[in-house]
């Protein structure tokens, strides 16, 4: 069997344009949240968001360093995200100038899930108050969801393959999945994978307040908005960003002397089967989807030290995911920690669960779990669970478990170990 591990890093988030900014400031218990800036929000129910910074802000985003300006006028904002996370991962492998021979092994899956929102709200103006010929020749291709791996697949002359999922919430966790899948069945040596969204636009935040899935409590005070397993919760928080990793044969990475962050030991994925936007009422679709990662992870539930949670702030899934956890981890549960980095960053959506994936690792990394902020008032689900309230905690971090769930009832977990 094909081992898959990790070997390189991407991150653009609410919190900094790179991984080693991004982690120290969730470490640091800051929060991504502030009013909307990219557009006039003051109409609107919801009027917060966690929106990637500009580059001259403290830990603002450079886009410049890695996108070429001709590619930035043309595409959404998600596939510049995506772009340069993949970039970063892409450089922290040691892989930016692949030969040919193992550049026909080397592919792309990266996806979203709702991608170039904003340019179709843009464009769809246009052609309405100006005509079909003024509508950009760029319009389809500057959305498309599987542009990321294309615009990366071409800048890094990547032949193997190139993919894209489209999974709601649950993009990124199923994208690394995917990969870690076409390694270990021979089609691929190397895999950059993960999930990019931006959609903090009219519409976007429209649509989602309107089906009552976003606070609209806290506008007053968006930093206090994203608050998993508080009673006060009232919704998630729009995020945006990108993260991406570089997935590697394990004896392609020994043989090249390759940093190796983690394995990727166990994926499971499954549907509720039962609605369009809530989840099972059981929690069912979340069990069974923790069950099958842990089962081909061959690891034991209680060799997990940290789970990061789906944990959206909104006031079903929440409890939902916090019983299917309990469920399967039973007395376990007493020696993990569990928290949602969504209390920091907000939820990106189809980038969530690639971001999240790479906090896992970081943690494994520097022995240290991300805090669960505005923790101030825990739900009474909430009791004999370490949900790491308002501060980061030092702790043994071994093995990790990631979940995203999503729109549709799609449902995906991925386990990792420390790779001794």
């Amino acid at each position: 069997m094909r081992r898959i591990v990790v070997t390189g890093l991407g991150l653009v988030t609410p919190l900094g344009g790179d991984v080693e900014t991004s982690w120290k400031n969730i470490l640091a218990a800051r929060s991504g949240a502030g009013l909307i800036t990219k557009f006039d929000a003051s109409n609107q129910k919801c009027r917060i968001a966690c929106e990637v910074k500009p580059k001259d802000h403290e830990y603002g985003f450079d886009p410049d360093k890695r996108v070429d300006h001709k590619v930035q006028r043309q595409v959404d904002p998600f596939i510049v995200f995506g772009i340069d996370a993949a970039g970063q991962a892409i450089e922290d492998a040691g892989l930016a100038d692949m030969p040919e021979e193992m550049r026909l092994m080397a592919g792309c899956s990266i996806g979203s899930g709702i991608g170039g929102l904003p340019g179709i709200e843009s464009e769809s103006i246009v052609l309405h108050e100006r005509g079909p010929g003024r509508v950009s020749p760029h319009f389809v291709h500057g959305r498309l969801i599987n542009l990321i791996s294309g615009q990366v697949s071409i800048k890094y002359g990547l032949m193997g393959p190139n993919h894209a999922v489209v999974t709601a919430c649950s993009t990124g966790a199923h994208s690394i999945g995917d990969a870690a899948r076409m390694i270990r069945d021979g089609d691929a040596d190397i895999m950059l994978a993960g999930g990019a969204e931006a959609t903090i636009c009219p519409i976007g935040i429209a649509g989602f307040a309107q089906a009552r899935a976003l606070s609209t409590n806290f506008n007053d005070q968006p930093e206090k908005a994203s608050r998993p397993y508080d009673k006060d919760r009232d919704g998630f928080v729009m995020g945006e960003g990108a993260g991406v990793v570089v997935l590697e044969e394990y004896e392609h990475a020994k043989k090249r002397g390759a940093k190796i962050y983690a394995e990727v030991v166990g994926y499971g994925l499954s549907g509720d089967a039962y609605h369009v936007t809530a989840p099972h009422p059981e929690g069912s679709g979340a069990f069974r989807s923790m069950q099958m990662a842990m089962r081909k992870s061959g690891i034991d539930l209680g060799d997990i030290d940290y789970i990061n949670a789906h944990g959206t702030s909104t006031p079903l899934g929440d409890e939902l995911e916090l019983g299917a956890v309990r469920k399967l981890f039973g007395n376990n549960i007493a020696n993990l920690s569990m928290s949602s980095t969504k209390s920091a960053i907000g939820h990106l959506l189809g980038g969530a669960g690639a971001v999240e994936s790479i906090f896992c690792i970081l943690a494994m990394r520097d022995q240290i779990v991300p805090p669960t902020l505005n923790l101030d008032n825990p739900s009474e689900g909430t009791a004999g669970v370490d949900l790491v309230p308002h501060t980061a905690k030092e702790r043994k971090v071994k093995a990790v478990l990631n979940n995203s769930f999503g729109f549709g009832g799609t449902n995906a977990s991925l386990v990792m170990k420390a790779v001794d």
